[in-house]
């Protein structure tokens, strides 16, 4: 009955466009009688259908050779391609078309279809529920299980909103902005909301290789200068990406939260998961089964996907275009350039990485899997380039509500009950960038410190930005290897910015260096820095005392001797302290590190790339990310200290929200014994449950279909390491 429907509406559809398109005819020269146009049209919706359904996903798996971002492009030629195919198979040669029209009506019947085809799945909730059934009774058949799926154990879908602050989510909440997350929070049974506080580096390499991993160790910022290889590591490239990963499991002994029926979707590492989809770290991974662009089939083999995403793209880089224009006619400020290629940079990050990715939830959610963590990275592109607080911003909250909406409803239906956690990597603090503010960068203020030459003019500092990787990788373009080594020569210090965070390093001295070798060599260096405005502290390791803290007017202070609210860190806030003695521990933190000035009262830092929203070091709301939970679930606290260690006060540490997330699993799935493995690159170590929870190969779980218009876990299921973030 369902596809009787969306006939009947297609073939109006098409009736209706054949009326007001001048190159778009369902008649013969002569004329046609009403009934005559209507089976012609009829018969041309059902080629159209026919054809959509059955040539479509064979062209988009062929064309996994074509770049994902060029792919998106053709989606237009195609489908008008199939409906003259369409046309031109009705008899008698009453269906014709021009090209340009063609591609008018496809995408209009695409959408049409989608739409038809989707309300009815969702407004017939009981027809779904005994379709899911029989399928699972299928399944269980064909595998000799007698099971029901469905009285398993309840399955976690854990969706980061990279970038979002907990003030920012709480105030886009009672502001109406982001009305799904407005109804846990006021829902008595519904959802708990806390903030928990991030490393030094807090940014998304960190956290979440943290909460994947259970180790960020040795990740001191964005990226990184290492001395014995030269190699500058930037937690955005595929290749570091995965070296991070292969680090914290050689460090854990365990191959992430995500090993037990898993699945990882638009993130920057597996979390040991099988089912991969824009995965960064496995864009590194070459072999069968590991295209960096898989993971685009389950999306784009669906036409209706297809078209309405690209759509959506081209009205995001409209609306990017009127609103940077709008800012520059209104002169507001603080303001930094958004032209070149970053519309289409944050389309690809707002619309199509969105979409997939949670079409990729929704499949895991119908296939019925365990565990499953994804990153929606779109509120943090736009807020490092619009501020997090702004209107451009608060739009994107209200987009990435729906999402959640969306993933609420599909809940509904799925064979298994899902709990929803929502949680955030970082967020973000506002402020004008260091060379906009002082009319230089921190890289020229090193070269004028150190008595080395500075360019006339400042030179712009690369931004950090995984969404711009990401369509590198998209392109077929790689993330170049030595950009930003920046090295003239041997004896010239390496400079890189993290947000507010910087690191200076200096390649020809062996191994860390010291205050003393600094002072020798440059001996205005440090003084420069820690006396500039723009600066609050820098750590640098001394001979005679250890590491220290460098802050204005001669401030020195071992790190040992370190206190919150006093000296340098008067204005850092709680913890400030702490996470810098444990990056000091850390093998590659740079010869110096800079950390931006913060002013406590506008919450404003100064980031040393060009962001007016930036995160990376401490100050302000970066470091206050959120966790955002059903109310049934083991408070944090309490979880965190059933894993290990004392009850705290407070979250401190992605490494302690691993822990938090890692109990939430076992409570539901079993205690699990880690598995030693030899496969020193990819998950490394993989876990077992002790106890059967009706949810391994053949328990009677069906592999169930989306929502019609919508992929199903069939087409998102990709070998372990295929698909790449972009």
């Amino acid at each position: 009955m369902r596809v009787i429907v969306v006939w009947a509406v297609s073939t109006l559809t098409l009736l209706v466009l054949a009326g007001i398109l001048p190159d778009f005819q369902l008649q013969s020269d002569d004329g046609d009688s009403v009934t005559k146009t209507a089976f012609t049209a009829a018969w041309g919706a059902g080629a159209f259908g026919l054809l959509s359904a059955l040539v479509w996903p064979v062209l988009v798996r062929a064309l996994l050779i074509v770049p994902a971002f060029v792919l998106g492009m053709l989606v237009f030629f195609l489908n008008g391609s199939l409906l003259l195919i369409a046309l031109w198979l009705i008899p008698d040669g009453r269906g014709a078309a021009a090209p340009e029209t063609a591609v008018v009506v496809a995408a209009v019947m695409s959408a049409v279809a989608s739409a038809t085809s989707t309300a009815l799945a969702v407004r017939d909730d009981n027809a779904y529920r005994r379709r899911l059934s029989r399928l699972a009774q299928r399944r269980r058949r064909r595998s000799g299980t007698s099971g029901e799926g469905g009285d398993g154990p309840p399955g976690t879908v854990f969706i980061q909103l990279d970038g979002v602050g907990h003030d920012v989510l709480a105030q886009a909440a009672a502001a109406g902005v982001m009305p799904t997350v407005a109804r846990w929070l006021a829902d008595t049974g519904g959802h708990r909301l806390t903030p928990w506080r991030t490393d030094w580096s807090s940014q998304t390499g960190a956290s979440q290789l943290g909460i994947l991993h259970g180790s960020n160790h040795d990740i001191p910022a964005f990226r990184w200068y290492e001395k014995e290889t030269g190699d500058v590591m930037v937690s955005s490239r595929p290749a570091s990406a995965l070296e991070l990963q292969r680090r914290a499991i050689v460090r854990t002994r365990d191959g992430g939260l995500l090993t037990l029926d898993g699945a990882s979707r638009g993130n920057l590492f597996s979390g040991g998961a099988d089912q991969l989809a824009l995965v960064l770290s496995m864009a590194a991974r070459r072999g069968k089964g590991r295209r960096s662009r898989a993971g685009y089939f389950a999306y784009f083999s669906d036409p209706a996907n297809a078209v309405r995403t690209a759509l959506s793209f081209v009205a995001e880089v409209g609306r990017e275009i009127g609103q940077s224009t709008r800012a520059r006619i209104r002169k507001e400020t603080p303001r930094i350039k958004r032209g070149g290629l970053y519309p289409f940079i944050r389309a690809f990050a707002t619309v199509v990485e969105r979409d997939v990715v949670v079409s990729a939830v929704i499949g895991d959610m119908f296939a019925g899997r365990t565990a499953v963590y994804a990153d929606l990275v779109a509120y943090d592109e736009v807020a490092h380039h619009s501020g997090p607080r702004s209107r451009d911003a608060e739009k994107v909250l209200a987009r990435l509500d729906r999402s959640l909406a969306l993933i609420v409803k599909v809940a509904e239906h799925t064979p298994r009950t899902y709990r929803i956690v929502l949680l955030s990597d970082h967020g973000q603090s506002p402020g004008e960038t260091f060379a906009g503010a002082y009319g230089l960068t921190l890289k020229d203020l090193v070269r004028a410190g150190g008595g080395l030459p500075v360019p006339r003019r400042a030179q712009r500092t690369r931004s950090g930005s995984e969404a711009r990787d990401a369509v590198r990788i998209a392109l077929h373009r790689p993330v170049a290897e030595g950009e930003e080594k920046q090295v003239a020569k041997a004896s010239d210090p390496v400079v890189l910015a993290s947000g507010n965070l910087g690191l200076i390093s200096f390649p020809d001295i062996e191994g860390r260096a010291s205050q003393e070798q600094l002072d020798r060599r440059h001996p205005a260096l440090l003084g420069t820095l820690a006396n500039h405005p723009g600066i609050g502290f820098l750590l640098v390791r001394s001979e005679r005392d250890g590491s220290v803290v460098l802050g204005r007017d001669g401030a020195r202070v071992p790190v040992a001797e370190l206190k919150d609210g006093q000296g340098p860190l008067a204005a850092f806030g709680a913890g400030a302290a702490d996470a810098i003695r444990r990056t000091d521990t850390f093998p590659h933190v740079a010869d110096v590190m800079v950390n931006s000035m913060y002013d406590p009262e506008t919450g404003t830092v100064h980031a040393f790339e060009e962001q007016i929203g930036s995160h990376g070091g401490l100050g302000g709301e970066q470091s206050r990310p959120f966790l955002l939970w059903p109310r049934g679930m083991t408070d944090p606290l309490d979880a965190a200290a059933a894993e290990g260690g004392e009850r705290a006060a407070e979250l401190v540490g992605a490494e302690t929200v691993h822990r938090v997330l890692k109990r939430w699993l076992h409570e539901v799935s079993g205690p699990q014994v880690p598995v030693r493995r030899e496969d020193g690159r990819g998950r490394g170590t993989g876990r077992r449950t002790v106890r059967s929870q009706g949810n391994e190969p053949g328990n009677g779980l069906p592999a169930l279909p989306a929502l019609p218009g919508r992929p199903g876990p069939s087409d998102t299921e990709t070998d372990a390491g295929s698909g790449a973030r972009g």
